[in-house]
């Protein structure tokens, strides 16, 4: 059976396990990490010398790093839905997947989610949280320009194009900081919670993590 170690309010658990809910495998999910612990034991650095989550372990295999188990588990699981034989349909979702890791993670989980919400209040830098606000706006209406074209990142069904810019919409929607008018955004949004997966998986509240930087 698959075993998938992490804490259920990580961001980057939070996209592999809406896929492995999305492709429907049995599993066993492993709390750690955070409040659980467990990432300094041996056993745990064997399978991840970086001593991060998530990682998975598929029948023997095991694979770290966020976007690699997703791009792991399309291809072993995923049949021609989440990993397409044809290699220019694969990089559709490729581009997007690495512009999120790229652009759009830095910018907000790292510029905005751990700039203002984790840090606590009297170690914010406020200016360089503006400026990452600020670009998270672009990123944003320009996700809402292609999204006027098409329901999903890369075309009418969902895909791995959707899932880790996806992953931010809950978090990036539930702060209280300046945001855009993106009525494409909002719709993708809202038709990604609409998805039983996304609803169990990444609609996770993260409270526990307001003002920590501890893990």
């Amino acid at each position: 059976m698959l075993k998938v170690w992490g804490r259920r309010s990580s961001f980057n658990l939070q996209k592999v396990m809406w896929l492995v809910d999305e492709l429907g495998l049995a599993h066993e999910h492993i709390l750690a990490g955070g409040d659980h612990g467990g990432l300094d034991t041996p056993e745990f650095r064997a399978m991840n010398p970086h001593g991060r989550v998530p990682v998975i372990d598929d029948d023997g295999v095991v694979v770290w790093e966020s976007h690699a188990i997703l791009r792991y588990l399309a291809a072993r699981h995923g049949g021609e839905r989440f990993w397409s034989p044809d290699a220019a349909t694969r990089s559709q979702a490729d581009r997007w997947m690495d512009w999120s890791q790229t652009a759009l993670q830095p910018d907000f989980l790292m510029g905005v989610f751990w700039g203002c919400y984790r840090t606590p209040e009297r170690q914010r830098d406020t200016a360089a949280v503006a400026r990452s606000i600020a670009r998270c706006s672009g990123h944003m209406r320009l996700l809402d320009r292609i999204l006027a074209e098409r329901p999903f990142l890369g075309g009418e069904t969902l895909t791995l194009a959707d899932i880790p810019a996806g992953t931010a919409l809950y978090r990036y929607f539930g702060l209280e900081i300046d945001r855009p008018r993106v009525p494409h955004v909002e719709a993708w949004y809202a038709r990604l919670q609409e998805r039983p997966a996304y609803a169990r998986h990444v609609m996770v509240p993260f409270g526990e993590l307001y003002g920590r930087l501890d893990y």
